[in-house]
Formats: structure tokens, sequence, C-alpha cells
């Protein structure tokens, strides 16, 4: 009997998670996380305003993987044939796979840990009766509207540097969101910035001096890409300027035949999005099935990079503004498709779940 592969994943995101459980029971997996759970990206805003919520949305990584072993720590560095991680375990591999999307220091390390979390950021929204939200971006503009859908009376202030918001999406659809957050009293304020190092309120006064008086704020920009400790690694040629790790159509690293990676750490030109890391996972997933059976296969799986801006961002508990690939459409049919459950059941069931 042929002993089974052992397959690292690094990181337990949407991608990582996905394939550890799509390898758990006919692969030797070993997934490596400084967290003990997976967290749906896309609920984290509701569990802001419902902390209860997270009990559904954060899911333990031992709830859906039966046989794979989970090592909680960060990576530390790899080379062809192992990853070493923080703790000082050297995992051995036969594939391996990068799932590293965004950094992920100092953040709660259990499922427990991260629930308190929200219930502290709960109790700070709840004494407010101003907030000021930095970033517009799908973070920054879902936020706004879960607040001000469920506490209709607190003076919310958006802070944008970009000219206009949702800007991964088209123009049509920042007008949209713009206008349903003014129609709910939300203050935009774009082309401006705050910075964020050492912020303290209630006093916040952007780059062109304007005063902003707030009893909260919360940060909602961009994290970095996960990719620093591969800077020290063998891997280390094959990041690009913004620390994306190259891959070719494929998947796979540049230049290797058992390294793939996936979701935002991947240098694919598209937006970075976790529906689509779910999309590459399920590439990555075909590959090492056929590469086990056949490490000569001619014919790989290929990903192709979403070519037009396409997503869906909620706005509160009803509405939301889609991108389609044939209109840009806002109101109660997107906010039907996504803001009810943020995709939470869906998410559960791929991991083999009750919803």
């Amino acid at each position: 009997m042929a002993l089974k592969k052992r397959i690292v994943v690094v990181g337990g995101g949407v991608a990582g998670s996905t394939i550890a459980k799509n390898f758990d029971l006919e692969a030797d997996v070993t997934l490596i996380d400084p967290k003990d759970y997976f967290e749906v990206p896309y609920a984290a805003l509701r569990c802001t305003v419902e902390p209860t919520f997270a009990e559904r949305s954060c899911v333990k990584h031992s709830e859906y993987l039966k046989k794979a072993k989970l090592v909680q720590s960060s990576a530390q560095s790899v080379s062809d044939s192992a990853v070493v991680t923080v703790s000082g375990d050297k995992i051995p591999y036969d594939f391996l796979v990068v799932c590293t999307g965004s950094t992920y220091t100092g953040g709660p390390a259990t499922k427990a840990e991260r629930i308190k979390e929200y219930q502290a950021d709960n109790k700070k929204l709840e004494a407010a009766d101003s907030v000021l939200i930095i970033g517009g971006g799908p973070v920054g503009v879902e936020l706004a509207g879960e607040i001000v859908v469920d506490f209709p009376t607190k003076k919310v202030t958006l802070v944008h540097s970009g000219d206009r918001l949702i800007d991964f999406l088209g123009p049509k659809a920042s007008k949209k969101a713009l206008k349903w957050l003014k129609s709910k009293n939300v203050e935009v304020i774009l082309n401006d910035r705050i910075e964020v190092d050492g912020l303290a309120g209630p006093i916040y006064t952007t780059n062109k001096g304007r005063t902003i008086k707030a009893d909260a704020h919360f940060v909602c920009i961009g994290k970095r890409v996960g990719s620093s400790w591969l800077r020290d690694s063998e891997l280390s040629s094959l990041l690009d300027d913004q620390g994306h790790l190259k891959v070719d159509a494929n998947l796979r690293v540049e230049g290797k035949t058992n390294i793939f990676a996936c979701g935002d750490i991947v240098n694919t030109v598209e937006i970075k999005q976790g529906f689509l890391a779910g999309k590459q996972a399920g590439v990555v997933t075909e590959n090492i099935k056929k590469l086990s059976k056949d490490p000569k296969v001619s014919k790989l799986a290929v990903y192709t990079p979403l070519k037009a801006p396409f997503g869906l961002v909620s706005l509160g508990r009803a509405s939301g503004v889609a991108q389609l690939p044939f209109a840009t459409i806002t109101g109660c049919l997107p906010g039907m498709v996504k803001s009810k459950d943020l995709f939470v059941g869906q998410a559960r069931k791929g991991l083999g779940l009750a919803a």
C-alpha cells in the first residue's frame, strides 16, 4: 500500500482551510496556522455589532479536520523539503501550499479570544455617540453600513485617502455606495487620510488639517502581504516587489514542481478577494491530486484570473451593492445574496459542517 503524500499547508484562511479539508482523509496533512480557528472573512464586521455571530463565523480547525495535524504556530522558513515554524517544528513535505495571504501578528490565537475581542469592540461601539472609520475600501464601507443600521443614532464619519469608495470596483459601484451611506447620514471625507501610527482620540486631525471628534475609531485599511517569513528562504528570489509569490498558470511557485501558492499572497493580476482564494484552492487541489497519481502528468488545471471588476459589498443587514459582468446594482437583491448571512452558511457547508 502506497504511503500517503505529506501535504503541508501554511495559513488557515479561506484557501488554506479549504485545501486542508480537501485532503484531510486522503493524505498526511499538516496545517500550520498561528490560530486554532478559521474565520469567515466576510462576516467579521457583523461580529462587531453582533458578537454572537462569531460563534458561527469562527470555526475551530478541529471542528472540520478529522485527521490532519494542526501546528499552531507561524512559519519561520522553508526549504525544498521542509517548513520550520517559530515553535521549532521541522515539518517535511511532498507538497507544500503557501496560503499566508496577509500579516497576522499579535492577533487572537484562539476562537474564544477572538470572540472576546469582538465583545470588547462591541462595548466600545455601544458606548460611543460618534464613530470614526479610517479607510473606504470594502471593510470600511461594510463596517459603516453595519453601524448605521444597528445604531442609527450614532454619528459616523468615514475618511478615505482615495477619490472614491470601494475603488476595487467600478465608478458606478462607488457612487451607489456613497449615495447609500449619505442617505444614512454618514459623513464621507475623500482624498484625505489620518495617520494610524500612535492613533488616539477623541480628537483626530487629517493630513489636510481637518479636525474630527469621535468617541471611538476603527482602522479599516489593507494589511501587508504575509510573505516576510519567505525573505530569508529559498523562495526569496520568487517574491515580486510587493511581496507576492510568483506563480505559473497552474498556481505552482515558478520553477518549483511541488510547491503551490494561492490566496492573497500570489502575484495573479486581479483583486484579492476571498471567493477567488476559494477558486484557486480548487485548482491547487486538482493539481496536487493529479501529480500524486502521476508526477509526470502533462496536463494540469489552469487558473484564469478575474479580468473585470466583480464583487458584492454589503450595506447593513438587508442591502448591498454588486458589480456584475452585465450591470451594477444596489438594494435588496444584492442584500439577499450576501448581507443576511454574509456567506457564513455557505462557508460552513464547504467545510462539511452544518450551516
